[in-house]
């Protein structure tokens, strides 16, 4: 069976993905952001909770501030890459939920009165939402840098609130040279997939 994706958009997406290492300086513009986001927003979340928050770091000093929090090895990454974004869940979220689930506005209360319910819940559905940010990237003809090796504590304390759990930092921009570590191995279908 065939891909309703055509074998250039599958290449771009997925096979020829990887985590950019290196960037060349070419600016990332607010219009390629908007319209990652206008694509990715339609990415489905449990009860449309929609809990993902961006913060864009652009300003010299802000950068400065982040690359101390981030792990040794991706220091450089992060001081160089044209833009990066931190990526955090709104522990709040639920806040939206009439907006965003007006076909059951209860859910707001019913579902996430409790606070511990409300960040398991937000944290699953912003990872699932980084993931497609990640894939729009890709979609604009650009690379990601998504990275955990930080310090999450003081990120959090340094760039958001109690209300927002920190999920990863990713580096955007054009590839620049020795962008790529070589491909690492995958699991087949066999070893990951069993029916019962």
């Amino acid at each position: 069976m065939s891909l309703a994706l055509d074998p250039a958009a599958q290449d771009l997406l997925f096979r020829e993905a990887r985590t950019a290492n290196t960037f060349t300086d070419e600016p990332v513009t607010d219009e390629q952001l908007q319209a990652i986001y206008d694509l990715v927003k339609y990415g489905p979340t449990s009860m449309n909770q929609s809990p993902l928050r961006i913060t864009l770091v652009r300003s010299a000093e802000a950068r400065e501030r982040l690359v101390q929090h981030m792990a040794e090895g991706n220091r450089a990454k992060t001081a160089t890459a044209p833009l990066v974004a931190i990526l955090s869940a709104d522990n709040e979220f639920h806040e939206e939920l009439p907006h965003l689930f007006p076909h059951f506005p209860q859910a707001k209360d019913a579902f996430f009165g409790d606070r511990s319910v409300r960040e398991n819940s937000a944290v699953l559905n912003a990872t699932l939402q980084a993931a497609y940010f990640i894939i729009g990237v890709r979609a604009a003809g650009l690379a990601a840098g998504p990275m955990t090796g930080l310090d999450f504590e003081g990120l959090r304390k340094e760039f958001l609130d109690d209300d927002h759990t920190p999920l990863m930092v990713v580096n955007i921009g054009k590839p620049g040279e020795d962008a790529w570590y070589p491909r690492s191995p995958r699991l087949g279908f066999e070893q990951v997939v069993t029916t019962v």
